[in-house]
């Protein structure tokens, strides 16, 4: 693997500046296009379909881990926000559990995973409750203030499960 940056839930890459970036393995378990209410058209065409709960890397992989899973409990299957962004299931507790443990396994020792989490329907403490791992910054953005974002630091000597 030459690649530095992981991104295992890639979507439609919406918030990378460069959507064909060599440097970065974009992931989805999601690989399909359609054409929104709007006419616009969604492409989620990720470099390899994976699981974020069970990712076929090594350990210690990825020098940055971009974690951008679905945050919508509440949305209808074919609307617009859950082809964009995704739906999560009713066990998204033990999900992005281990969507947390598996961004830390395969993260380098010293790296960083940034995560976003827009809590409209989901407080980001909730979230934040599934992993042992603590963050080091975040930043609040949105209209609302609802999205957050939020990094963390591999320790060297991190435990990863979760």
């Amino acid at each position: 693997m030459n690649t530095k940056v992981l991104d295992p839930c890639c979507g439609s890459r919406m918030f990378h500046f460069d959507r064909k970036n060599p440097g970065v393995t974009f992931g989805d378990i999601r690989k399909e296009s359609h054409i929104l209410c709007d006419g616009r058209s969604l492409k989620v065409n990720p470099d390899i379909e994976m699981d974020f709960r069970d990712m076929p890397f090594p350990d210690e992989t990825f020098h940055a881990v971009v974690f951008d899973p679905p945050h919508l409990l509440h949305a209808g299957d074919q609307s617009w926000l859950a082809l964009k962004y995704g739906k999560l299931g009713q066990n998204w507790k033990d999900d992005l559990a281990k969507g947390f443990a598996e961004c830390f396994r395969v993260l380098k020792p010293n790296g960083m995973l940034i995560f976003k989490w827009n809590e409209t329907q989901i407080k980001v403490s909730e979230i934040l409750a599934l992993t042992d791992q603590k963050p080091w910054f975040g930043h609040l953005s949105g209209k609302r203030a609802n999205t957050h974002w939020i990094g963390f630091m591999k320790e060297a000597n991190a435990d990863t499960e979760g």
